[in-house]
């Protein structure tokens, strides 16, 4: 199945993410090592049976990865690559440059403050996106979208997103929440931490406490995050704040590893 659809003009939304699926073979988000090379050599065989020559990006992407056992790719280098119908994944970084306008959008569509982002608030979010791209749309098309969005990012199957989830969008050079993940804290660890920053007791942060933390997860954990890096980590972060008073809840989508 995968093999015909590698084979169309145009690859829908559904048969994109049945394309990633077959190939991502042990469920990790990324097509890497024989999996990559399968679906290399499986591309140029489909491509030519069906008449049709590589894309300049086909041809690219090939001479990248042909000869590199250690590549992998994600969904979204994945879908710059094939000949989607409408390449809806990428109406995201059309229209959110940063990280810091991701967490604004992000706080933006989580309308309840749930700290998810639910079926109906992500079918607002891609409505919103395909009209600012003035993309053409139906109702049956943006209920596909929404579904194969779930489908692709929802990794524990619960039918909503949260903020790492949703934040695979980003490119990981741009995914600071990326390095996040690596210093995420048990619930317990993480209300001592935020008790003993929020300095005066008012329950939520200010600019200045989240940078006295800041500094110290960055020496702490100086393998991962970047000192460097801190003015970028901190003006990202308050984006999810209310005013510039960052509460406990909102720090959690950051921090910590449970939910809150």
């Amino acid at each position: 199945m995968a093999n015909a659809y590698l084979q169309g003009v145009e690859i829908s939304a559904s048969q994109f993410l049945d394309i990633f699926h077959h190939y991502d073979i042990d469920g990790n988000g990324y097509i890497e090592g024989k999996e990559l090379q399968n679906f290399i050599r499986e591309l140029q065989q489909a491509r030519k049976q069906a008449g049709l020559e590589l894309t300049d990006k086909m041809k690219a992407f090939v001479e990248k990865y042909e000869q590199n056992a250690d590549g992998k790719i994600g969904i979204i280098e994945l879908v710059q690559i094939l000949p989607t119908e409408e390449n809806f994944l990428l109406f995201f970084r059309q229209q959110l440059k940063s990280c810091a306008e991701f967490m604004e959008a992000w706080r933006n569509y989580d309308a309840d403050h749930s700290g998810y982002i639910e079926a109906d608030e992500l079918k607002n979010f891609l409505k919103d996106l395909l009209q600012r791209a003035k993309k053409p749309y139906d109702e049956k098309k943006l209920e596909e979208y929404t579904l194969t969005t779930l489908k692709i990012f929802d990794s524990n199957k619960d039918g909503k997103l949260c903020l790492s989830e949703m934040a695979r969008l980003l490119p990981d050079q741009e995914n600071f929440l990326l390095k996040f993940q690596g210093v995420k804290m048990a619930r317990k660890e993480f209300n001592k931490i935020f008790e003993l920053y929020d300095q005066d007791r008012n329950g939520y942060m200010d600019e200045n406490e989240l940078d006295a933390l800041l500094k110290d997860l960055c020496e702490k954990n100086n393998k991962v995050l970047e000192v460097s890096k801190i003015p970028t980590y901190k003006s990202t972060i308050m984006a999810l704040s209310d005013g510039g008073k960052l509460y406990r809840t909102e720090l959690a989508l950051v921090l910590c590893a449970e939910e809150m």
